[in-house]
């Protein structure tokens, strides 16, 4: 019955998941490669998709509300499948950003090498893989393994924003490219904080511990 039907609902925001995480996958490999193809994908195949995901999961989510008008577990369940999903297309709409600025920076001379932006890359990509395995598996330790390698993105991005600040300066005929290299990180730290947001629901949703807004520290000190 709904146990069916929740289980079909997880089933079709995984199978999401995995084409919004290959879109930042493809996004990231086609900027590396300079390879236009891969990056047109995103844009021209996977973001329809994406769309239509979204709004398949929003008809699948009311419809059990109002079918089987669940409580409890139940109901936090797909309460918080169709806020994932909403966040799952504001991914897919950072990886579509990422892809346009990447076809700019394809045609030009790379600014500098760079071994940063990659390795933010892909921790943000495991970020986002491991907060759905941590919804599907109800695994709050995972889920607050995502929330914890959010400082990692974030200094990522600082040590990426001073290199380029002072390429820059140096080089003025750089500024374009690199403004563009500094969209493509402030997009990665977008999906790696929706990808956080899935994580403290989980951990709430698995263990019933708030630590959005450093919640949970507020009340450890209120304890002692």
């Amino acid at each position: 019955m709904i146990e069916e039907k929740v289980i079909q609902l997880k089933k079709h925001l995984v199978d999401f998941a995995g084409l919004v995480e290959g879109m930042v996958r493809k996004a990231m490999k086609g900027l590396m490669e300079k390879n236009k193809q891969i990056l047109l994908e995103v844009i021209e195949r996977d973001e329809p998709v994406a769309n239509t995901y979204e709004l398949e999961m929003d008809e699948m989510s009311t419809n059990l509300i109002a079918q089987f008008q669940p409580k409890s577990k139940n109901l936090r369940l797909i309460l918080m499948a169709s806020k994932m999903s909403t966040d799952l297309e504001r991914m897919g709409d950072h990886a579509v950003n990422i892809v346009q600025s990447a076809l700019k920076l394809i045609e030009q001379a790379d600014v500098k090498p760079f071994t940063d932006l990659p390795k933010m890359g892909e921790i943000t990509i495991g970020m986002l893989s491991d907060g759905i395995t941590s919804f599907v598996n109800e695994d709050g330790k995972l889920a607050k393994a995502v929330c914890e390698r959010d400082s990692l993105v974030d200094n990522l991005k600082d040590s990426i924003t001073d290199e380029l600040m002072e390429v820059m300066k140096k080089d003025t005929s750089t500024i374009g490219r690199s403004l563009n290299l500094l969209r493509i990180t402030g997009n990665l730290e977008r999906i790696a904080d929706l990808s956080t947001n899935i994580g403290e629901d989980v951990l709430f949703l698995a263990e019933g511990r708030v630590i959005k807004h450093h919640k949970e520290e507020e009340n450890n000190k209120k304890i002692k």
